[in-house]
């Protein structure tokens, strides 16, 4: 786990795509994307059907590693709006166990503005806590402090004559505030390029954006965008 200053707050990157929020004791995860497996099949593209377990299994890792009591997540939580009635007895007895055990908050995205059903928490569009705002996607113009996800960032880079794809945080800096966007923590999610325009186009106005990555328990830092001189 790497520590990142974020607002004057400090924060917590794990390896394994999570932040942690230590004064609120919070777990913050993005896109888990649960059921996407199911989703696939229904359409006639058959997967492994673990993926929801998977990545409930890594949430639980990820709150005994930091010791969180409350859990946040970001949206897209399901793939798709069938995806709470899809969710297998085993699956749903994990995340039941996990909602019951922890102060859960779902919030909602693009894939799941209808929630049929949140296996106990509490669900919101967005939340302010202590004036950061977390929400689902980066508004573009927002002046306040942002948490977020949606875009699934990935670094892509050639280091050492070897071509590297890893699941990142984007944080842009400006004089007004901080801004951040998460990995995708979910097992079968996808990647978009951290420096992409529609990701640079959704952090503006800013001075610096960069792409995050904890290597060996340290954060490694690589310049995607900054202001002209």
């Amino acid at each position: 786990m790497v520590p990142l200053s974020f607002a004057n707050e400090e924060l917590v990157l794990t390896k394994g795509h999570a932040v942690y929020w230590p004064r609120e004791r919070a777990l913050l995860v993005a896109d888990l994307h649960l059921e996407k497996a199911s989703f696939y099949a229904r359409h006639g593209q058959m997967l492994p059907p673990y993926d929801s377990r998977e990545t409930l299994e890594r949430v639980a890792d990820a709150v005994k590693q930091t010791g969180a009591r409350r859990v946040i997540t970001l949206g897209d939580n399901f793939h798709d709006v069938e995806g709470t009635a899809s969710l297998e007895p085993h699956a749903a007895g994990m995340l039941e166990a996990l909602t019951r055990s922890l102060d859960w908050l779902w919030i909602t995205g693009n894939h799941d503005e209808t929630m049929h059903r949140t296996y106990g928490g509490t669900l919101v569009e967005e939340l302010d806590i202590g004036g950061i705002v977390l929400r689902h996607q980066a508004k573009q113009g927002e002046t306040r402090p942002e948490l977020s996800g949606h875009f699934h960032p990935k670094l892509q880079v050639t280091l050492h004559r070897r071509r590297i794809s890893r699941p990142c945080a984007v944080l842009a800096r400006s004089t007004q505030t901080d801004r951040m966007i998460l990995p995708a923590f979910g097992t079968l999610t996808g990647g978009m390029n951290a420096g992409d325009p529609a990701i640079l186009r959704a952090l503006q106005p800013s001075q610096a954006i960069d792409a995050l990555l904890p290597v060996r328990d340290r954060l490694s830092t690589f310049p995607l965008w900054r202001e002209a001189a």
